[in-house]
C-alpha cells in the first residue's frame, strides 16, 4: 500500500498507545527522581534502602525507600523504551497495570509493619496502585482496540 498525501496519519504521528506509554514512563521517571529530593519527600533523612522502617514520604503521603524510587526510575525507563512500538507500548501498559494490581493485592494482605513490607507500602500507596493498575490496563487495551468490523 502506498502512502498518499492526505490519507492516513502523517508519517511523524505517534499512535495514541505509544504516546500514553511515553507519558506514563516519563511520569514514573519524574516520580523516581522526586523521591530523592528533600522537601518534596518529607522525612527525607529517614529514607532507608528498603523496608517498612523507611519513614520518608513522597509529597508527605506515599511511603518510599531508595529501592522504591529505583523501581520507579526503572519502570519509567521501561515505558520510554517500550513506547517505540505499538506492541511494546501496549505490553508495557497492560503488563505494568497487571503488576500494579498484584502490588495492590500484596499491599492489602501484607502487614505494613512486618519485614514482608520491603518495598515499603502504606494505605495511600495501595489506593494509588489500584488506580494505576486499572488505568494502565484501560489505556493499553482501550487505545489498541479495533473498531467493530475493522479488518485485521
Amino acid at each position: 500500500m502506498v502512502n498518499r498525501p492526505g490519507r492516513g496519519a502523517p508519517a511523524t504521528a505517534v499512535s495514541p498507545v505509544r504516546r500514553a506509554a511515553q507519558v506514563v514512563g516519563a511520569v514514573f521517571l519524574l516520580i523516581g527522581v522526586l523521591g530523592f529530593i528533600p522537601g518534596i519527600t518529607s522525612d527525607y533523612y529517614d529514607l532507608m534502602f528498603a523496608g517498612h522502617e523507611s519513614e520518608a514520604k513522597l509529597f508527605g503521603l506515599f511511603q518510599v525507600s531508595v529501592l522504591h524510587n529505583i523501581v520507579h526510575l526503572l519502570f519509567g525507563v521501561a515505558g520510554l523504551a517500550l513506547s517505540r512500538a505499538v506492541s511494546g507500548a501496549r505490553t508495557y501498559l497492560v503488563a505494568g497495570g497487571a503488576i500494579y494490581l498484584v502490588l495492590w493485592l500484596y499491599g492489602l494482605v501484607v502487614n505494613h509493619n512486618s519485614a514482608a513490607n520491603f518495598i515499603p507500602l502504606n494505605g495511600a500507596d495501595n489506593w494509588l496502585h489500584l488506580l494505576l493498575g486499572i488505568g494502565m490496563i484501560a489505556l493499553g487495551v482501550g487505545l489498541t482496540r479495533r473498531p467493530a468490523g475493522a479488518r485485521r
